[in-house]
């Protein structure tokens, strides 16, 4: 299954995008790898903060792409972090503290931004997944609260992704709200066609459900990142038929699958 790509229009030094993914990650990483590398051979500079594991993907994907990560390393160009151990040094009372964000994050995207200049700067981030994940919900939205006031004063690009399976019951209107309104884009979880094919064959298999009319964004808050269709659908079918979205995204999870 080719791997969703990152909208070139979600990379213009002003965008806060994230991504969705469940166990396999294949796509977060192929995408997190090029949103960087288009960063890096344009002159500028990442900061990368991740699990051990997930930078260990990045910077093979990286090197894939010919990029030498080490020596971006070793120029200061590529800073990276470790999520879990730096979401605890700027946790305070079970929430991200305003001050021990900016002197640990901050820092690092205002150094790099003068390091680079207009070549621009751009920043992954999952310690808002990390969060997300245990439960800290609060917490999370908190995090990305700051992330934007920090893009409001030094302009740079910013990628952030969470643990959500969009056919879990997770993905839903009442939890994505406040996740939503503070991003810019939302990427494709998955292959956008074959996603669709398979939330079509779905919907099309419940007579009770009309398959007209479903997007949802604009309909709920026009203050929502930009959605994929497939997404808007899930989100549709959560919100307007929640008496038959499970069975039906049970379906078409089963579909999907077998199109991979």
């Amino acid at each position: 299954m080719p791997p969703p790509s990152v909208p070139r229009e979600a990379a213009n030094h002003s965008s806060h995008v994230v991504q969705l993914h469940d166990a396999n990650v294949q796509a977060l990483t192929s995408n997190v790898a090029s949103f960087l590398v288009e960063g890096l051979y344009a002159g500028g500079s990442a900061v990368v903060i991740a699990t051990a594991l997930h930078s260990a993907l990045f910077l093979r994907e990286i090197a894939r792409s010919g990029v030498d990560a080490d020596r971006a390393t070793r120029d200061g160009r590529l800073v990276l972090f470790d999520a879990e151990k730096t979401l605890a040094r700027i946790m305070i009372g079970g929430h991200p503290d305003a001050d021990r964000f900016d002197q640990i994050v901050g820092s690092a995207i205002r150094h790099l931004k003068q390091a680079t200049g207009t070549h621009g700067v751009r920043a992954y981030g999952e310690m808002v997944g990390v969060l997300w994940k245990a439960k800290q919900f609060p917490a999370a939205i908190r995090l990305e609260q700051l992330w934007n006031r920090l893009r409001t004063a030094t302009a740079f690009d910013l990628f952030c992704s969470y643990p959500i399976d969009v056919f879990d019951k997770d993905f839903d209107v009442g939890v994505m709200d406040a996740l939503l309104c503070a991003h810019t884009h939302l990427l494709p979880s998955g292959a956008n066609a074959m996603l669709q094919d398979a939330l079509d064959r779905a919907i099309g298999d419940m007579h009770d459900v009309r398959a007209a009319d479903r997007k949802i964004q604009g309909s709920v808050t026009h203050e929502w990142a930009t959605l994929p269709e497939p997404e808007a659908t899930i989100l549709w079918l959560r919100a307007k038929h929640p008496e038959t979205a499970d069975a039906i995204l049970d379906r078409a999870r089963a579909y999907y699958q077998a199109s991979a």
